[in-house]
This record gives structure tokens, C-alpha cells and sequence, in this order.
């Protein structure tokens, strides 16, 4: 099944119509005919979407069981669509201002309900990725505990800057006015109100000068608006333009006349949904840049290292450009932390680890493998060019004191370097590295604070 709805309804007769109608779209649904039940089911099966009725006697109605699936962390980020025979605003602002995704009125229309199912779930797809890796990344310590503050809640305010895409001046002015109090409003080609990257797109695709599903569709298709949520606004009834706007991207539609308190509740819920995939795409980026980095000197780690190696190895294996390794080792590392202790002994690493960075280009590879030992792997360079950058690593080191808090004067600080180059197509990376090894015992046997270069068995 392509994804699991929950349909809840006090009448079995339109349960089973639903039930027909979305496994004839082969969707597993899941039925309850209460709203406790349904909240209790939603924490334990974990549907994609929920279709809500409002009407059902007893306990909790609609409205309120869609406030307490938004308020449960395991539930708040399923989408919930609600249903109801009741068709006026009064109603459906209870609805979307209880986090509903969408209202329904009943009876309802079966091409524009499997519309909002398929884009609704589209979003839940992207979202249930993002959420995998992330606890996969807090199973595995690269990131932290779970979202605080979670931005899908309800009671947290969220702002934002609302890009508006419409020629009508009236219909413009009703957008400022309602969402400016929150938000921060503009409009296309006002370069100079533009207060920074939009976090919201509306656009009228019942604009007169321009295509309203054009605009849509590039913004779905830009690298910088591709993931933009987008609002748009449609002619009452307009059913067909309604579910175009939807196929081409856009995450909502509200009609005209625009009403303001909608509007704003439309916003808040596209805006709080951004802002939670926005925050899980930035904590599995950084995941995986502590997954490949050393926590005390912010170099790259021997994760990044082994797996930068073997490619480029294997590129110069086949007659690609050779690649050169500097193995790097301070000298009399632990005498530092003997007599000044190890926490100057990290501050050490670290200003050594801020020279290194500043000290080779920006297509290599500065790395830490634990301790004093560090290595550069060098793409497209040749072992004598290599060997000129390490011995200017070494003077650059060597050049200055380094002065780090808690030493009692600055402190001489010199380097050993090994350095190794691949040597024809059955090379492999281990035999690069334990050369560069072999050339760094050498460097320190002989009175260490120099460079020395290894090709196979013989030194240059």
C-alpha cells in the first residue's frame, strides 16, 4: 500500500463509502468511529493522514481531537483533513485554527479530496524521510535529543517573511493587512521591501497580466524555491483551476474574496511546517558534519579521510592525476601535556589545527586522526610538490610561538612530516599511507622538525 489513512466517523455507512473509495486508490485505511479512539489510534498505528469528521456524539468531537493530535509530539506531524456536513466560516476557521490541514464540506467532491490526499501526503513523505535519518542520527550520537522547541506547535508563534505574487492592488492590501501583523509582507519586484529569502509564497492564479501556474511551476522546479511552501489563491468553485494549482506544487489553496482570518490560519500552519522541515534538514546537516569531524580542532576526522582516500586512489590507479599524503606528528607532544597540563595541550592541537586549515589549499583535505597525529591528503599533486608544501607547513609552524591560555609563556611548537605520492595502477591507499608512515619515523629518527619524502623502499 502506498501509504495508511485513518478515517474517523461515528457512521459506519461513511466509513465504508471512504474505505471504498481510498483502497480503490490502494491506500491502507485504518477506521475509528470516535475522536478518543481515534487519537489513541493515531499515537499507536501512526497513520500518514487522518480524514476527521466533526460531527460525533459522545466524548470528543472533531475539532477537539484534532487539538490534541497536534499537541502530541508523536502526532502533531500528521496532516489531518477534517470533514463536516457544516459549510460556513465560523466552522472551518475552528477547524484550521485547530491545525487542520484542510476542511472538507460534505458531500464530498472525490477528485478535489484524493487532490488534497495526494499533495498532503507528498509532504508527509519528505517530512517521515527527514524525521528517519534524524533518529537515526540520535541512535547513533551525532545529533542531539529530539526537536525543543518543536515548531509544529500550536502554541508557539511563528513569523516570517510572505512573498505575494498578484496584480490585483485590492486583493494585494487584504493580504498586507492580514498577515502583516504577524509577518513581514511583500511583493514581487519590490526588490527594495524585501526583507530577506520568502518563507511563504501566495500567488493568483487569478492574476489577469501574468500565469499564475507558470509562477507555481518554477517555483517548484528553482533550487532556491523548490522547497518554498506555497499558497494559492483561486476563483470560488473553480474546482478544476484549484486542483491544476495543486498538481503543479502548490502546498494549499484559499479562495477569493480572500478571508483575512483564513489567510492566517492557512499561514500559520504552512509557516510552522516549513520551519520544522527547515530545522530537521539543518540538524541532519549538522549530524553530518559531526559525523565526519573532529569535535576539539574542527578538522575532518579518519571517517572523511577513508573515504576521500580510496576514490582518489583508485581515480590515479586508472591514469588519472596522482594524489600525495602528508602524515604530520608534533613533536614532544607529550612533554606539552606533561608539563603544562592537557588543557593547554588541547589548546595547542587547536591553534595548530587553525594554522594547518590556513596552510594548504582549499582542495585539500586537512584531517585529524586522534592525538598529535594529523594528515593532509593532497588530490592532483605530485609527490616534490607536496614535499614544497609540507616544508612550508613546517616553517610556517615553526616560524612563531604559539601563545595559548593557561601556558605561562608561549611555547615552541615543531612538526614531523611524512610525505608519499601514488606510484603507478597497483596502488592501493594502504600502501600510500604506510609509506607516508615510514617518511614520518624517518623525520622523527632523525632529530625530528623536518620533511621527508618516500616513494617505494627508498627515500628521495
Amino acid at each position: 500500500m502506498s501509504a495508511r489513512i485513518l478515517v474517523v466517523d461515528d457512521l459506519e455507512a461513511n466509513r465504508r463509502l471512504l474505505e471504498a473509495k481510498l483502497t480503490a486508490e490502494y491506500y491502507d485505511v485504518l477506521m475509528a468511529q470516535r475522536g478518543e479512539e481515534a487519537v489513541q489510534l493515531a499515537k499507536r498505528e501512526k497513520p500518514d493522514l487522518i480524514l476527521l469528521d466533526v460531527m460525533m456524539p459522545g466524548g470528543i468531537d472533531g475539532y477537539e481531537a484534532c487539538r490534541r493530535l497536534k499537541a502530541q509530539p508523536e502526532t502533531r506531524h500528521i496532516p489531518v483533513i477534517i470533514l463536516t456536513t457544516l459549510d460556513d466560516r465560523t466552522e472551518k476557521l475552528r477547524g484550521l485554527q485547530a491545525g487542520a490541514e484542510e476542511f472538507l464540506t460534505k458531500p464530498i467532491d472525490d477528485v478535489q479530496l484524493m487532490a488534497r490526499v495526494k499533495s498532503l501526503l507528498a509532504l508527509k513523505v519528505v517530512i517521515d524521510e527527514l524525521r528517519a535519518r534524524e533518529a537515526n542520527g540520535r541512535r547513533l550520537g551525532v545529533i542531539g535529543e529530539e526537536l525543543r522547541p518543536d515548531p509544529l506547535d500550536q502554541h508557539r508563534v511563528v513569523t516570517g517573511n510572505v512573498l505575494v505574487v498578484d496584480d490585483s492592488p485590492n486583493q494585494i492590501r487584504r493580504i498586507q493587512t492580514a498577515l502583516g501583523l504577524e509577518h513581514r509582507v511583500f511583493v514581487l519586484g519590490d526588490s527594495d521591501a524585501a526583507p530577506g529569502p520568502p518563507d511563504l509564497a501566495v500567488v493568483a492564479v487569478t492574476a489577469k497580466s501574468f500565469d499564475g501556474f507558470r509562477v507555481i511551476a518554477r517555483m517548484r522546479s528553482g533550487g532556491p524555491t523548490r522547497h518554498l511552501p506555497i499558497l494559492a489563491v483561486v476563483e470560488p468553485d473553480d474546482h478544476k483551476r484549484a486542483l491544476r494549482a495543486l498538481e503543479l506544487g502548490a502546498h494549499d489553496i484559499i479562495v477569493r474574496p480572500i478571508d483575512e482570518d483564513e489567510i492566517v490560519a492557512r499561514a500559520r500552519t504552512l509557516m510552522r511546517r516549513k520551519r520544522y522541515i527547515d530545522t530537521l534538514r539543518a540538524r541532519l546537516d549538522q549530524g553530518i558534519e559531526l559525523a565526519i569531524t573532529d569535535q576539539l580542532t574542527n578538522l575532518y576526522n579518519r571517517r572523511f579521510l577513508d573515504a576521500q582516500l580510496g576514490p582518489l586512489v583508485q581515480r590515479a590507479q586508472c591514469g588519472g592525476e596522482p594524489v600525495s599524503l602528508m602524515t604530520i606528528d608534533i613533536d614532544h607532544f607529550k612533554r606539552c601535556n606533561d608539563t603544562y597540563g592537557h588543557d593547554v595541550g588541547d589548546a595547542v592541537l587547536r591553534e595548530f589545527a587553525v594554522r594547518l586549515a590556513t596552510n594548504v589549499r582549499p582542495s585539500d583535505f586537512a584531517c585529524r586522526l586522534g592525538g598529535e597525529e594529523f594528515v593532509v591528503l593532497l588530490p592532483r599533486t605530485t609527490g616534490d610538490i607536496a614535499c614544497l608544501a609540507a616544508e612550508r607547513l613546517r616553517r610556517h609552524i615553526s616560524s612563531a610561538p604559539f601563545t595559548v591560555r593557561g601556558a605561562p609563556h608561549p611555547i615552541e611548537v615543531t612538526i614531523s612530516i611524512g610525505v608519499s605520492c601514488t606510484e603507478g595502477p597497483d596502488d592501493t591507499p594502504e600502501a600510500l599511507m604506510k609509506r607516508a608512515d615510514e617518511a614520518l619515523y624517518e623525520a622523527k629518527r632523525s632529530g625530528r622538525n623536518r620533511v621527508v619524502g618516500r616513494t617505494r623502499g627508498r627515500a628521495p
